[in-house]
């Protein structure tokens, strides 16, 4: 072959129209010597980097492969369920609840978009999950309500403030409220006991939650009665004792109290609240009759405090529910109320024979100093009280103390409650053992049914 026909078959360019001739050097067509890349020709030139206008753009190298770089291949997308309709009904229950796998959720939702009755279904369930959450908890912070008022009244005041001797009273409902909230119907029905200290021994009265709420409404009353408002009692106690009235309530009822008492129990509470601060802090000084004694009307809501959470205590044991004690602020106050009742009840328990007589034949005369006792309260709504022990209206006086006793703010409430036995509850106690016991008997002896 001469160069001429090599240069022919291998140099001339082929006919762009011509699609059925052959591109490039055939496989059977040796390059010519002179050729680029030929045996007899040396190392091709490299390129040079300047490149013309007109010259085409070079050719990116292709992209290596995922299988190439060893790092982990994506996860394939996983095949859609395809579910008969017997089981996708099955399934409405649970993707209502938000229980169903991701597929099954999708499944699910595809179908509702072509089955009406499902789709109907489905919307009904949805709005039943919504029922089953309440719409107040016992589980926010028992703190949150108090730190949001106090919030709202420093950046604006109330045109008619409740006087501060009535706020541990609507503190105190506000919280039974909540918890009385939380419980089912059946927890109504849930057995209490409640508990007080007659004499020289404990007593106890067997009822519901319901029947506690009852016993709540009528004690209320009494300070109803005070202030104009209308009796919760319709059938009149013999006496009017807390626990006469609680009896003539409960007896008087065609049936067992049930959670409707909460309503007109709640009704009242807002009322008294309203009422007081509507007469302003003058009112505190009428008096309220309990039958066999009396209390200013401020010292009566503390007293209406004190028995709510004692009670929103007993409650909350009998249906398994945690409960708080009050603010500090409030348990200082109620201690502060039975640390003041101490000498007339020790008058009246030394009256009726039930404790050691004073030194003296007869009682110190009112205004003068005469043998104390310190009460020191620890802990919540901790404070120190001197009692005076011969006389109710005699002078507390350091310079005749004769006894000591330390006890926990809580521990004070249960014994004052009829709680605790009087023999368990000092955790000190020194100097006259006759006084510390007959201060220990009275502060019990404030409890009542």
């Amino acid at each position: 072959m001469t160069g001429t026909e090599a240069h022919d078959s291998y140099g001339e360019k082929p006919d762009p129209d011509d699609h059925n001739a052959p591109v490039g050097p055939q496989k059977d067509t040796p390059p010519p010597e002179n050729a680029p890349g030929g045996p007899s020709d040396p190392e091709p030139p490299k390129p040079s980097s300047s490149r013309t206008p007109d010259e085409p753009p070079r050719i990116p190298m292709p992209r290596t492969s995922v299988e190439d770089t060893g790092l982990p291949l994506p996860e394939p997308a996983p095949a859609p369920l395809f579910l008969e309709h017997r089981v996708l009904k099955s399934l409405l229950g649970a993707w209502a609840l938000a229980a169903c796998s991701p597929e099954e959720t999708a499944a699910v939702e595809d179908h509702l978009g072509t089955c009406g009755a499902c789709a109907d279904e489905a919307l009904r369930l949805r709005d039943a999950v919504g029922l089953l959450h309440p719409p107040e908890s016992l589980d926010l912070d028992p703190t949150l309500r108090t730190r949001v008022l106090e919030s709202c009244l420093d950046r604006r005041p109330p045109r008619i403030p409740v006087p501060e001797w009535a706020t541990p009273y609507d503190a105190e409902t506000a919280r039974l409220d909540a918890l009385l909230q939380d419980i089912g119907d059946a927890e109504w029905h849930a057995p209490v006991r409640l508990r007080w200290f007659d004499g020289d021994e404990h007593t106890s009265r067997r009822t519901t939650v319901a029947g506690v709420i009852a016993h709540l409404l009528t004690v209320d009353g009494l300070v109803a009665l005070t202030l104009g408002l209308d009796d919760p009692l319709e059938a009149q106690a013999n006496t009017p004792t807390p626990e006469a009235r609680t009896e003539a309530f409960w007896t008087t009822s065609h049936f067992p109290p049930t959670r409707s008492v909460r309503t007109p129990w709640r009704e009242q509470a807002h009322n008294l609240v309203r009422t007081v601060a509507f007469a302003g802090g003058g009112s505190g000084r009428l008096p309220v009759s309990y039958g066999a004694f009396e209390l200013p009307l401020r010292d009566s809501m503390l007293d209406r405090a004190f028995e709510t959470w004692v009670h929103a205590g007993d409650i909350a044991e009998a249906v398994d529910y945690p409960y708080e004690p009050p603010s500090p602020r409030h348990l200082h106050a109620m201690i502060d109320l039975g640390a003041r009742m101490l000498p007339t009840a020790l008058a009246a328990r030394r009256q009726a024979g039930l404790a050691t007589p004073g030194q003296t034949r007869h009682l110190v005369p009112a205004g003068t100093p005469g043998r104390s006792l310190r009460l020191e309260i620890e802990g919540l709504g901790g404070g120190e009280w001197l009692i005076p022990l011969d006389s109710p209206g005699a002078l507390p006086s350091p310079d005749h103390e004769v006894a000591h006793i330390a006890l926990d703010g809580v521990e004070f409430c249960q014994l004052a409650a009829g709680h605790v036995p009087p023999e368990e509850a000092a955790a000190g106690q020194v100097g006259d053992r006759e006084a510390i016991r007959d201060v220990l008997f009275a502060a019990a002896s404030l409890s009542r049914m």
